[in-house]
């Protein structure tokens, strides 16, 4: 490593391979999720060899501690320490956590930091980790809310959009994605005590749920555009079966 790369190397940096692929014959691109800087490519050289160390340690889903260095878009990989404590994902979780991972690569632009988001996604992984064969989708539905506000797209769930006033209890708002809740009487409007409680992740009431997706996916298809979550569709489909 030369001297100008030493100076721009980070160590022990709190992270997520949120993908990865094969590059050249014994290597991968990893695309990181990291706590303070972001996400970010990484070049791991060599990680396909027989006897790697650092190719065990490359999982998704489970917290690492990532050293690189250098100074462009790329960066190359130089240790991989895994933090235990996270048990792996299956089944239903685990197909979630891909969901949230495309999530992140569609929408989350390459080095910006967001600890706030980091944060959150490690909530949902550790919380879809210990789910086992129950409801995956107030986990979903709260991630999605939160990467919606850690990237400018939220919204006030606890005020009207144009007056600012609080919701009335007694009132009924429609959700209008860059506007916010208006009061409304129409089919679409939801009763104000369900939308706190979304804004307080709060869905005891099962009621919730059917707002909280048509909320979150009116929110996140407008900011995809064309673009189709593979992930998405795949959830779609073994809901069918």
């Amino acid at each position: 490593m030369s001297r100008a790369a030493a100076k721009l190397r980070i160590n022990a940096q709190p992270a997520f391979v949120i993908h990865q692929y094969a590059y050249r014959e014994t290597s991968r691109l990893l695309d990181v999720f990291s706590r303070d800087h972001g996400r970010i490519t990484i070049y791991a050289r060599g990680v396909q060899r027989p006897g790697s160390q650092i190719r065990s340690v490359l999982l998704g889903f489970q917290p690492l501690l990532l050293s690189w260095f250098g100074g462009g878009e790329l960066k190359t990989l130089h240790s991989a320490v895994w933090q235990p404590g996270l048990p792996q994902l299956s089944g239903l979780p685990l197909l979630c956590g891909f969901y949230i991972n495309e999530l992140l690569q569609r929408l989350c632009p390459k080095q910006e930091p967001n600890s706030v988001l980091f944060a959150a996604y490690f909530e949902a992984i550790q919380a879809l980790s210990m789910l086992g064969s129950a409801n995956v989708e107030p986990v979903l539905r709260n991630f999605e809310r939160q990467l919606l506000d850690c990237l400018g797209y939220g919204i006030s769930w606890q005020f009207e959009a144009h007056s600012s006033r609080p919701l009335n209890l007694q009132q009924s708002y429609e959700f209008q994605h860059g506007h916010g809740l208006i009061p409304s009487q129409g089919i679409n409007a939801c009763p104000a005590p369900l939308i706190l409680a979304f804004s307080a992740a709060n869905f005891s009431n099962e009621q919730l749920l059917p707002w909280a997706k048509m909320w979150m996916r009116q929110s996140i298809t407008s900011l995809l555009g064309d673009t189709v979550l593979h992930t998405r569709q795949l959830l779609i489909d073994l809901q069918k079966l």
